[in-house]
C-alpha cells in the first residue's frame, strides 16, 4: 500500500546536524494521512530501535529518550513526505536510519514491527 524512500544520510562530526527525508508512494486507495510515520535506527551489532513518530495529521510527536531535545520529526501530507531534523549529533547516533509507516500509533511507538519500511540511509557521526 505504501513504498518509502529515505535520503539525506551521510558523515558528520559530533555536534553537527543532518536532515533526513522520506518520500512515500501511496496506493490510490489510501492517503498518506492514513499512516502514522516514524523513524527507527539500527547501530552495528544492535537491534533496531524506535527514534521518533508523528501522528496522522502531525498533531502529536513522540521521541525516544535518547534523542529528545535534539531531533525533530515533521511531515507534509500535501507532499507525502516526512523529515527528521537531527541536531547536536553524537557518535552514539551512528546507524542505519529507516523510515516506517503503519496505521496504528501503538505499533510504531511500542514495537519494532511497523508494516512498511524504507531501505534505510546510513548516518555516521565521527568523534
Amino acid at each position: 500500500q505504501v513504498q518509502l524512500a529515505e535520503s539525506g544520510g551521510g558523515l558528520v562530526q559530533a555536534g553537527g546536524s543532518l536532515r533526513l527525508s522520506c518520500s512515500a508512494s501511496v496506493h490510490t486507495s489510501v492517503t498518506f494521512s492514513t499512516y502514522v510515520m516514524g523513524w527507527f535506527r539500527q547501530a552495528p551489532g544492535k537491534e533496531r530501535e524506535f527514534v521518533a513518530a508523528i501522528t496522522w495529521s502531525g498533531g502529536s510527536t513522540y521521541y525516544a529518550d535518547s534523542v529528545k531535545g535534539r531531533f525533530t520529526i515533521s511531515r507534509d501530507n500535501a507532499k507525502n513526505t516526512v523529515a527528521l531534523q537531527m541536531n547536536s549529533l553524537k557518535p552514539g547516533d551512528t546507524g542505519v536510519y529507516y523510515c516506517v509507516a503503519d496505521e496504528a500509533l501503538v505499533v510504531v511507538v511500542t514495537t519494532t514491527n511497523p508494516s512498511y519500511w524504507g531501505q534505510g540511509t546510513q548516518v555516521t557521526v565521527s568523534s
